[in-house]
């Protein structure tokens, strides 16, 4: 049973179902409909997170997990019996107001089922599928590339054959019983930890084997009448979020090509990881569960975000250091169009905070205001540990918090290293530690984005110590695209050149008195407005470097030409490199 979960019987069909709620009741309902060869536990790490803001109803389908089998098995699997189960289970939680349905796998199968007959009308107020289509709507999808083939859609026709290999072992007779019942039983959480990167905790529960070997039913009473009879009057009846993993080792993404003739209020949304995103995802699923929910709730039809990337980045979770101005600032706020949520982290705290409330006005379903030093170890790994536990592990870093100084070798002490070094370096080194490793153990991919510089590779004699720090990132970037590379977690280095932000403001500058500095740090901030180049470009860059998997961007026109100049013509930079600034 789920940790505090109020369990009841409902009786329907011959069957007894296991019905379990979270939450409070005065709220809206989210029934949970869990696939194969699943119990309803599948959905433990989503549910718990939805229960803050709804009433939440998870049940075992017939033949699965706490609830009774039908007899015979043979027949009692039909979608018109799944039917009958989900009006009563929804009769007993809801009575009085329809319910949000989110289905995975199976789950979502039968509850395409659920919002296309005429008898649920009016009882669903919106549902959210993923990893299983209507059978009716893929028998019209096979037709019709039966119908017109090209060569475009005989693959298609054949990739999803491919796909659906599994379909047709559960066809074959008594073989898979035994299989689940015996050696594949056994073995299944071990073969979802390696491929899937599923952890343990509770799932899947012992009565996996015989949960799959009844399941087989479910393939055998619906699959091959639905796809060679499919009905002809198949329009959803409320409104639908599609979420499509783009690594589904099960699913074609194509399939989902024609949805839209069906489904007049439809929302897509696209993931990247595998198959069983309601245990390797639930943070991102919670997220766009709780915005579809809430927007249906309030008579919104269009909910995803619409900005550039969005279908990239919309619910992926985003951290950024150094977001309280500048570059930091600009990309929290490109990722929140894009519809991320975003952690917004950096040492001023009212700077975070107001980040944050600003990447909420422009389109992040969520943004949170953390303050830290990235410098400070012992913080950084706190700040890990909270983001995991409370928002869920970073799809993407940006690992942007920085400092400014200027000033000869000489000028330069060892204080000044020290402190340059500690913030350029090591909060970045900090940051890839600790969410790169959350990442890799995910197993579900990311992306970490590394904020260097132009100076990185083009050489200064007043920046020594900038650009040494910055020179470290660009390869530590590089080491880190090499490792990371087998595990789909890319890396990019961002390589700006002059941009107007307050880091020029802010700098320091070696071996001057307090009033020369700030006559410097007044003319280096006026030069760099005068060049104005906005941090909102640079920002853009970084989606696009995230988009692209680019290595190493350098981003304004100066920094694009020292990069060409340090490979092609090093000599002419290393020659520039002694002139004196003009500070």
């Amino acid at each position: 049973m789920l940790k505090g979960a109020r369990e009841r019987r409902v009786r329907t069909g011959g069957v007894e179902l296991c019905v379990a709620e979270l939450g409070e009741t005065g709220r809206p309902t989210v029934v949970l409909v869990h696939g194969y060869p699943d119990s309803k536990e599948v959905w433990s790490e989503v549910a718990t997170r939805l229960a803050d803001r709804f009433h939440v109803v998870l049940y075992d389908v017939r033949g699965h997990g706490r609830s009774s089998a039908p007899q015979p098995l043979r027949g009692g699997f039909t979608l018109e019996k799944l039917t009958d189960d989900f009006l009563a289970v929804i009769d007993a939680v809801s009575p009085d107001r329809p319910v949000h349905v989110v289905g995975h796998d199976w789950g979502s199968v039968q509850s395409w089922e659920f919002v296309t007959v005429q008898r649920t009308e009016g009882r669903i107020a919106s549902f959210t599928s993923m990893s299983g289509p209507s059978l009716d709507h893929f028998g019209h999808w096979i037709n019709s590339r039966l119908r017109k083939p090209t060569p475009r859609r005989v693959g298609q026709l054949l990739g999803q054959g491919a796909k659906s290999w599994y379909v047709y072992a559960l066809h074959t007779p008594v073989l898979p019983e035994l299989a689940w019942r015996g050696p594949l039983g056994k073995r299944w959480p071990a073969v979802l930890r390696r491929f899937e990167k599923v952890t343990g905790d509770g799932y899947p529960t012992t009565s996996l084997p015989q949960d799959a070997a009844h399941g087989a039913w479910l393939y055998r009473d619906n699959v091959r009448a639905r796809l060679r009879r499919p009905r002809p009057d198949v329009y959803a009846h409320a409104p639908v979020q599609l979420i499509t993993p783009l690594e589904d080792a099960f699913l074609s993404q194509r399939l989902y090509d024609d949805l839209d003739t069906w489904v007049p209020r439809l929302t897509r949304r696209t993931l990247p990881a595998k198959h069983w995103i309601p245990r390797t995802r639930p943070d991102q699923l919670a997220s766009w569960i709780t915005e579809f929910v809430t927007a249906t709730e309030g008579g919104r039809t269009e909910v995803a975000a619409t900005g550039k990337y969005a279908e990239r980045f919309g619910g992926q979770l985003v951290l950024v250091t150094g977001a309280g101005s500048g570059i930091g600032r600009a990309t929290a706020f490109a990722f929140a169009e894009a519809g991320a949520r975003v952690v917004a982290v950096d040492r001023d705290a009212e700077a975070a905070t107001r980040t944050a409330e600003l990447s909420r006005l422009v389109g992040a379903p969520e943004a949170w205001a953390e303050t830290v030093d990235v410098s400070d170890e012992q913080a950084m790994e706190k700040l890990a540990d909270k983001v995991a536990a409370e928002y869920g592990v970073v799809d993407v870093l940006v690992n942007n918090a920085g400092i400014g100084l200027g000033g000869s070798f000489f000028d330069t002490t060892p204080e000044d290293w020290k402190k340059v070094l500690d913030v350029n370096l090591w909060g970045v080194i900090h940051g890839c530690r600790l969410f790169g490793k959350q990442m890799a153990e995910r197993g579900q991919g990311g992306h970490i984005v590394n904020t260097a510089s132009a100076a990185a590779y083009q050489p200064s004699k007043a920046l020594p110590a900038y650009s040494t720090s910055k020179a470290a990132v660009l390869m530590l970037s590089e080491c880190l695209r090499a490792e990371l590379a087998g595990q789909g977690i890319g890396v990019s280095a961002i390589c700006p050149g002059f941009v107007n932000t307050n880091i020029t403001s802010t700098a320091r500058f070696a071996g001057v008195d307090a009033e020369e500095e700030k006559r410097r740090q007044k003319k280096s901030a006026r030069l760099y407005g005068l060049r104005n180049y906005p941090p909102e470009k640079v920002a853009d860059a970084v989606l696009k470097a995230v988009v692209r998997n680019q290595a190493v961007v350098p981003v304004t026109p100066e920094a694009r030409g020292a990069h060409l100049m340090s490979r092609f013509t090093p000599r002419a930079l290393r020659a520039i490199a002694r002139l004196e600034p003009p500070l």
